[in-house]
């Protein structure tokens, strides 16, 4: 008799939306890589435990070209070609080359050099917040400073943010179809491609980055291509928001319902938000890798041409790693965690994600000691349809 496959795990179990699917605990136990079928229509692997999924992350045999969890998407077309400049897509060289052009651009150097302007944004979110005794912490803060800080970075205009917010919610959601996806990219991709088109003309005379990485290309004796530069603009400014955005109302809901924590925020920043980002894991779906050859996986043999999915949040919560890892503990020594990823794709944005949030989430406790939810958190509404796990709203007052 054929075994029938499992869905693929998206739940998350009503008594506590902070955690994967209840199911994780017992893979990581007994079925480490395990197969699934996903509502894309195939079936894959899932690797389940951390130390699994950074090997598989890190093997050059699997590749990246429908990494962003494609595997959830009903009516995606995984035979389509990755589109230049796509660089979360793209493997070996064509990635590199992409990577070495930008990874200048996001040391821990440059990011701190971000900070007294991201501290601004967030003081002037908060005294505008201050004038009244409630606010939508979403729209009204979480969403704002990262919206701010990667336009701000790029040279994009911030007026335009809603438009650009609008699209890539659709790009993000499991509840758009292929078509309303494709309309909000290709509109997203027409705005920028004025933008990109501007800085081709005047590179060397702005200073941001759009512009520092034309010229870096140009000199380097390879220049990128219009498509090339539009697709990698579109990829920053998704990236570059919606998983900071998401993180921070997550975290600002985790830590209004375990208010001791916020003590271990202020004594130790870095190490909080660090467990933040290993507890919550935003990118709540997994990395999706095919099989470029035969490979073997945690002791299970995969076929060239089969599907890998890295269950991130679970590779989060693994038992071997982290004690009591249910438990979000914001003292918890750091040890490294997946959030971001590993190995050759790991997150370029890295290094400001994490400025962003200790900067946004100190100011915040900081200067309202008395913030407290306006609703239970029972009637939170989670983004449980999108790539990125978050809020859609959240309610608070003073």
């Amino acid at each position: 008799m054929t075994r029938t496959r499992p869905a693929f795990p998206a739940s998350r179990p009503e008594s506590c939306p902070f955690d994967p699917d209840a199911v994780y605990t017992r893979l990581r136990a007994e079925e480490p890589v395990t197969s699934v079928s996903c509502p894309l229509g195939i079936d894959a692997w899932l690797v389940s435990r951390y130390a699994d999924i950074r090997a598989m992350l890190t093997d050059p045999r699997l590749s990246a070209r429908a990494a962003s969890s494609q595997h959830m998407l009903p009516d995606y077309d995984l035979s389509k070609p990755v589109l230049p400049g796509s660089i979360v897509h793209l493997d070996g060289e064509e990635h590199s080359r992409l990577r070495r052009l930008l990874i200048g651009e996001f040391t821990v150097r440059r990011m701190e050099a971000l900070r007294p302007y991201i501290q601004q944004i967030a003081d002037e979110r908060i005294d505008a917040m201050l004038g009244g005794t409630s606010a939508e912490l979403v729209r009204d803060f979480a969403l704002t400073i990262p919206s701010l800080t990667i336009c701000e970075l790029l040279g994009v205009p911030y007026a335009d943010r809603e438009e650009f917010d609008r699209n890539s919610q659709l790009l993000m959601t499991l509840e758009a179809d292929r078509h309303a996806r494709s309309a909000a990219f290709q509109r997203m991709s027409g705005y920028l491609c004025e933008l990109v088109e501007d800085r081709l003309d005047k590179a060397e005379s702005r200073d941001d980055l759009l512009s520092r990485l034309i010229t870096r290309a140009y000199e380097s004796g390879d220049p990128l291509s219009m498509d090339e530069l539009i697709m990698l603009t579109v990829t920053l400014l998704v990236a570059g928001h919606e998983t900071t955005a998401s993180m921070l109302g997550l975290s600002v809901l985790t830590l209004l319902e375990n208010p001791g924590q916020v003590a271990a925020l202020r004594a130790d920043p870095n190490t909080a938000v660090e467990e933040l980002l290993r507890y919550l894991t935003v990118i709540q779906f997994g990395l999706l890798r095919e099989a470029l050859e035969d490979v073997v996986v945690a002791g299970q043999e995969v076929k060239a041409g089969e599907w890998l999915i890295g269950a991130i949040s679970s590779g989060n919560r693994d038992e071997t790693v982290y004690t009591d890892p249910d438990t979000v503990d914001l003292s918890r020594p750091h040890r490294s965690h997946l959030a971001f990823g590993f190995g050759a794709h790991q997150c370029l944005g890295q290094h400001l994600a994490r400025i962003e949030l200790k900067v946004a989430l100190t100011t915040l406790f900081r200067r309202i000691p008395s913030l407290r939810l306006a609703r239970p958190l029972g009637e939170a509404d989670f983004r449980r349809n999108d790539l990125v796990y978050g809020v859609w709203s959240l309610p608070v007052e003073w």
